[in-house]
């Protein structure tokens, strides 16, 4: 009887082919490769059943401070945990404890693969597999090769499926196999996914523009496809955007109260606001309330924006300058003092060397709002400029009064360096990361 007609007679039985399994000839070197892959599905530190082990190759390509444990239906080494699936189920007493079962190349040789993924479900364990499924190679001759069953890949997931496993991994590794990767938690729940439009100052090379970005960006969820619009040039906002965002804690004022901006609010389902106000003595309230007619919510940089522009109104909350986020509270130990430049919105510093070096100053004095907000977490001292940069007016932003009352419950003249209440600053800077707390909630519902 030559070697086919052999094994189609132990099929035939319903038998194991131990008498193959004992000659070492027959474990190819070829499934090295297939060993090499399998292991890159494997994190360090796991230990791992290496179920129908054959050669044990998989143990050699196994990552940094991983533990091997070979299982096979003849003994391998010394180690090996002897169990023929296709007389009995799992050897379940080892696979407590392991974390991971790998079995390459043996799905193909048993009778009843239902009972093995049922004990498989039972320990609870992820498993990387291989399986050569009948549709990707479906010339090949099964019986002569010693296969007992065939599924097609999609067939063989669905078989681990109605076992409580879902795949993770399905690579092709060659012209016949394929490589899983099965775990046994759920699947996580994917939201649709939802486009959102940011328009804002982004673009800018301003300090706060530019932690606005990074403030907005990590409170976004997962399944939030964001564009980054700019009021100057204005960007377009697509139909049926799902969600608008106008401003990134930044303000607003005159010349952005565009009909461009109030064109944007139509093409979108959802619209809010991040921002404050600033030059208040041209800007129109009118246009205004037309903008906060068409929020579903604004998220007010300073009470004083609440109490000048949305008294009564239930759309509006007090988030605050949510860029002190960026700031811990520090003490600066430098004696020297720090005087901000004015131009700094001109020069594209590192963002995080910027703060560290201003946080370093015990005294600072600002002529930028956000550098100043930075240096009260840290300075024992600090002084301000105003800023006056409407065209065409010397009036100045109101910024820095709003941000002064919020923080300590007065205002201090320009110019003028006084000692900083870190209690009050602290406080602030709670209240700030709690209501930036609910903004993300919020934008998590909006979505």
């Amino acid at each position: 009887m030559d070697e086919t007609d052999r094994r189609k007679a132990v099929i035939a039985a319903r038998e194991t082919d131990i008498e193959r399994w004992r000659d070492p000839k027959q474990l190819e070197a070829a499934w090295e490769a297939r060993a090499v892959v399998a292991a890159q599905l494997i994190p360090a530190g796991m230990r791992v059943a290496d179920i129908g082990c054959g050669a044990m190759r998989l143990e050699a390509h196994l990552p940094f401070a991983c533990t091997y444990v070979p299982s096979d239906v003849v003994k391998r080494d010394e180690r090996t945990v002897v169990a023929d699936l296709n007389a009995a189920d799992l050897p379940e007493e080892f696979l407590p404890g392991v974390d991971i079962v790998a079995m390459l190349g043996v799905w193909e040789y048993l009778y009843n693969p239902e009972r093995t993924f049922a004990a498989l479900a039972r320990a609870g364990k992820p498993l990387v597999t291989s399986y050569c499924a009948v549709d990707l190679a479906p010339h090949f001759d099964r019986g002569a090769l010693g296969w007992v069953n065939e599924m097609t890949g999609d067939q063989f997931v669905a078989l681990a499926a109605a076992h409580g496993y879902r795949a993770v991994v399905r690579q092709q590794i060659d012209a016949a196999q394929c490589l899983f990767k099965f775990e046994r938690t759920q699947a996580p729940v994917r939201p649709q996914r939802k486009r959102v439009h940011v328009l804002s100052y982004y673009n800018a090379p301003n300090f706060g523009d530019r932690l606005g970005f990074h403030q907005l960006s990590e409170l976004m969820p997962a399944h939030a496809d964001v564009t980054w619009g700019t009021h100057a040039p204005f960007t377009p906002v697509q139909e049926n955007t799902d969600l608008l965002i106008i401003g990134i804690g930044n303000s607003l004022f005159k010349g952005l109260l565009t009909e461009d901006l109030f064109k944007a609010t139509e093409r979108a389902k959802k619209t809010i606001g991040i921002f404050g106000t600033q030059y208040r003595e041209s800007l129109p309230p009118d246009l205004l309330a037309r903008l906060l007619d068409r929020l579903d919510h604004w998220f007010a940089r300073y009470e004083d924006d609440i109490r000048l522009y949305a008294r009564g109104r239930e759309n509006v909350s007090h988030l605050g300058d949510w860029l002190i986020n960026s700031f811990p509270m520090a003490r600066g130990t430098i004696e020297r003092r720090m005087t901000v430049p004015h131009d700094i919105i001109t020069k594209e510093f590192p963002l995080d060397r910027l703060i560290q070096f201003i946080q370093q100053h015990r005294s600072v004095f600002s002529a930028r709002l956000h550098p100043l907000l930075c240096a009260l977490t840290s300075a024992e001292e600090v002084a301000y400029q105003e800023q006056r940069e409407l065209p065409g007016s010397s009036a100045a932003s109101g910024k820095f009064a709003s941000m002064l009352f919020d923080i300590f419950g007065r205002t201090y003249p320009e110019g003028s360096f006084w000692q900083v209440d870190r209690e009050c600053v602290a406080a602030y800077k709670a209240k700030v990361s709690a209501n930036t707390d609910a903004l993300r909630s919020r934008l998590n519902a909006l979505l």
